[in-house]
């Protein structure tokens, strides 16, 4: 009764009113998008600064829905994206992807065709729930306006609950202009399991029996409070910690304990240390094929190490490994419970921690190279210069391994990557990194090909006076694909080659500051000049084409 009077006593709105309305109230306050006319509801209702949600618009649809993944990363709740039916939404599919292997929460808002048309292959009209099907957590299409606050509420519940990711909602038109009187609801809960007090007396009972142990974290759902807690769990029982692929910013690089990354071009003494461990205790990471090269590091279905597995997702528990012991938790609760456990006066793994930092160490140290410009020269002068909350943002491709191995990361939410490998992801990650935190820099890094597949939206960050930094190592190549080819079909290049454009140039037109940086010894007056320029700058790094990883040359395959 008392929802009836509710709807009764609430004013009638168009379906595009309410659902501003119930976004708004789940604590959205900036949409991505690129407007379409199937949500024109959406915009009048969006019209002014009463809306209270900025909406951000964009040049193409990937990029503003990689920009709405992106900010969910960094905000730990769900990114929005709104896109127009058919083409728009197709666009938006590889940041569903993204979302969906990096287990981020995000919610793609499409407009629909009329719910009179549906059914008859109307103009761009497609049936998401059956598109997105495989790629979501929950696909669904509303067609009733009163129904907005309710299946709106259903999808930020979804998105985060257990293993978070992404969740589509389609919308006909029709129904967005059609008004309604209904309630409003309330804020979402992210409701986490927790772990059994058993299974943190099996857990402590597994460490205390361990001589080797290491632990892997990855995942989503970190944040400050969880990142500490490990750092002091860490220390306490002076552990070894490794970051899963693309998670280097969970551990401050610089602590004695962290001993490196499984991602690609991971340190061979970290490699062999996964294989020769006792105990690898994994928080939050599903243990996919990058972290463990794949499938050989740890061989499925009973890998060598007695494996402890904690999971937010109950579905991934032995999945594909079978832990010795499954913990279904959140790495919030997960972490704080490690806070609880009592610290052994003396561990027996001094040495195999030592050891394993001395590895990363080493590993991580520039050995520099007999070339004009040295990428991870560039890397080490970016990394020393900047302050430790620099956000550092980049899509895929081998200039990325440079990353993995040289930049460090030090402060949570500071690295900005796809786990699904998706090209295109640094500039639009980037754009919606300076929009959330105006205050803190931010780099990113791409390469030629990787940059022109996003290239569009270095107009929106300089239509909204964004002063990030894009450093572009352009060796006229899809260089890792290259790699594979000639390590297949040695001499037989085809299709790899990259005829670029003026980036400078590109830059200049667009609005920004460009500058081609040719030797080592230029890039940091180059640098300087870009972090001042006060709009999006571009530098161009030629780099030698021949040098495909730090460690490997074109001529040596």
């Amino acid at each position: 009764m008392n929802e009836e009077r509710d709807a009764a006593e609430a004013p009638a709105r168009s379906g595009g009113q309410i659902l501003v309305d119930t976004l708004r109230i789940q604590g959205v306050d900036t949409i991505f998008g690129v407007p379409g006319e199937s949500a024109l509801p959406v915009f009048d209702a969006l019209h002014g600064d009463q809306a209270g949600i900025r909406f951000v618009v964009c040049r193409h649809e990937a990029n503003a829905a990689n920009m709405a993944e992106a900010d969910s990363k960094l905000r730990n709740e769900p990114g929005v994206c709104l896109v127009s039916r058919g083409p728009g939404a197709m666009h938006a599919a590889i940041a569903v992807h993204t979302a969906f292997q990096d287990s981020t929460p995000l919610v793609l808002i499409v407009g629909q065709v009329p719910r009179a048309h549906r059914g008859r292959e109307a103009f761009q009209e497609m049936d998401y729930t059956r598109v997105f099907a495989d790629t979501t957590k929950w696909a669904a299409e509303i067609t009733d306006p009163a129904r907005i606050p309710e299946m709106v509420s259903r999808a930020f519940h979804t998105a985060m609950a257990g293993r978070r990711g992404p969740v589509v909602l389609s919308i006909p038109e029709d129904v967005l202009s059609a008004t309604a009187r209904v309630a409003d609801v309330a804020r979402y809960q992210a409701a986490e399991p927790a772990p059994s007090p058993a299974a943190m007396t099996e857990f402590a009972r597994l460490l205390a029996a361990a001589e080797r142990p290491l632990v892997i974290v990855g995942g989503s759902g970190w944040d400050e409070a969880a990142c500490a807690g490990l750092a002091r769990f860490a220390r306490s029982y002076d552990l070894p910690v490794a970051a899963a692929f693309r998670c280097q910013d969970v551990l401050d690089n610089r602590s004695e304990h962290y001993v490196g990354d499984l991602s690609f071009g991971p340190g061979p003494g970290l490699a062999r240390r996964v294989g020769e461990a006792d105990l690898l205790v994994v928080i939050g990471d599903r243990l996919g094929d990058v972290t463990t090269r794949g499938y050989t590091l740890l061989k499925p279905p009973v890998p060598g190490p007695a494996l402890v597995h904690v999971y937010p997702g109950a579905e991934e528990l032995g999945r594909v490994y079978q832990a010795r012991l499954a913990v279904h938790a959140s790495v919030g609760n997960f972490v704080r419970a490690l806070g609880e456990m009592r610290t052994k006066a003396e561990v027996p793994w001094g040495e195999w921690r030592k050891g394993a930092r001395q590895d990363y160490v080493a590993f991580s140290s520039p050995a520099g190279v007999n070339a004009a410009l040295d990428f991870a020269k560039i890397i080490g002068h970016v990394r020393a210069t900047m302050p430790d909350d620099t956000m550092f943002a980049n899509g895929a491709g081998n200039y990325a391994i440079w990353l993995h191995r040289y930049l460090g990361y030090r402060v949570r939410g500071t690295q900005l990557a796809p786990r699904s490998g998706a090209m295109g992801y640094g500039l639009p990650a980037a754009i919606a990194a300076k929009l959330r935190h105006p205050g803190r820099p931010v780099i990113c890094f791409a390469g030629d090909g990787d940059f022109q597949m996003a290239s569009p939206d270095f107009i929106t960050a300089a239509r909204y006076r964004l002063p990030i930094v894009v450093i572009i190592m352009n060796n006229g190549l899809y260089g890792s694909i290259r790699m594979h080819q000639e390590r297949h079909y040695p001499g037989r290049p085809s299709g790899t080659s990259l005829e670029n454009p003026d980036f400078v140039a590109f830059a200049e037109a667009c609005g920004g500051y460009g500058e081609r940086v040719t030797a080592d010894a230029d890039f940091p007056a180059a640098f300087e000049r870009a972090l001042a320029a006060g709009r999006p700058a571009i530098l161009d790094l030629p780099v030698d084409p021949r040098r495909l990883t730090p460690d490997m040359m074109l001529d040596s395959l």
